[in-house]
């Protein structure tokens, strides 16, 4: 098995929402704001590659939206993630598989692309076959009014019209061995109904992909739950569980939406769960 990170670009989010009722002096120590209250965003994707698939987990929020879209997010750096993939050594059709931690826009909206005509949308990732869950599926195409600005009909529908969305097996636990990947899966449903965390195991080493269950660093702190959650005490209470799973087993966390802490490993203190070391990628794969 071999890992790659893969940078899908980045962006920028308002930090009060991102740290929900955490007050800002506390926050900004950890994630420094601009002028404007926003603070830096990564869609740091994972490419997982062995012997019979090529497996991408997210896809950021692609380019197909409108200017006036993206005004919102204020993207900035170099990356994308085409590019990255093809850094990585792969082009966009080596992909065999598609795992979505869910599907709000900044998570899958890389996956569907315009169509060359210009006049609908069409699979960036043509031999893919696409993963999420039942439950979650069906909470994303029938969205509730504080979500549906975040589950898009053109980055789900085209999905659904490959012929290749796929549902997770999943054995009722909030810890679930995926069969169809070898890897564990940790559900967690406060930030959005039925999120989907992948607990990797690489040359003997657990690392998760955090997603937006602790999207970056800043959020390991039990309280520090994001403002977007729909379920913030369900949150509290997964991270606790996840946490201690994390520093029990020495699980390493992969951040996604960190723009500058890329993993790390945590330690029990008597604050709770903490940072114990921060890494790079090419430092652990």
């Amino acid at each position: 098995m071999n890992l790659y990170p893969i940078n899908a670009g980045n962006f920028k989010l308002d930090g009060g929402a991102m740290f929900g009722a955490v007050p800002k002096a506390i926050w900004n120590k950890t994630n420094p704001a601009d002028q404007n209250n926003l603070i830096d965003i990564s869609a740091r994707c994972l490419l997982i590659e062995d012997a019979k698939r090529l497996v991408l987990i997210d896809t950021g929020m692609g380019n197909k939206q409108s200017e006036k879209f993206f005004s919102y997010y204020s993207l900035w750096g170099e990356g994308n993630l085409e590019s990255s993939i093809n850094n990585a050594g792969f082009s966009l059709d080596d992909v065999t598989d598609i795992f979505f931690t869910h599907l709000h826009f900044d998570h899958c909206g890389g996956a569907i692309k315009k169509s060359f005509s210009g006049l609908g949308f069409e699979p960036m990732f043509r031999n893919a076959v696409y993963w999420t869950n039942k439950k979650h599926w069906d909470w994303a195409v029938k969205p509730n009014k504080r979500e549906v600005a975040s589950f898009l009909k053109e980055n789900l529908l085209p999905i659904e019209q490959t012929g290749r969305l796929n549902f997770l097996s999943n054995s009722g636990g909030q810890f679930s061995f995926a069969s169809e990947f070898g890897f564990d899966v940790f559900y967690a449903d406060g930030h959005t109904e039925k999120q989907m965390l992948p607990i990797i195991t690489y040359k003997g080493q657990k690392i998760a992909f955090a997603a937006d269950l602790i999207p970056t660093a800043g959020h390991i702190p039990l309280p520090y739950v994001m403002g977007y959650d729909v379920r913030p005490l369900t949150t509290l209470k997964e991270k606790e569980v996840f946490l201690n799973y994390a520093v029990e087993n020495n699980v390493l966390l992969f951040l996604e939406h960190d723009s500058l802490n890329e993993i790390v490993s945590l330690k029990n203190t008597e604050k709770g769960v903490r940072i114990n070391k921060i890494l790079k990628c090419n430092e652990v794969f």
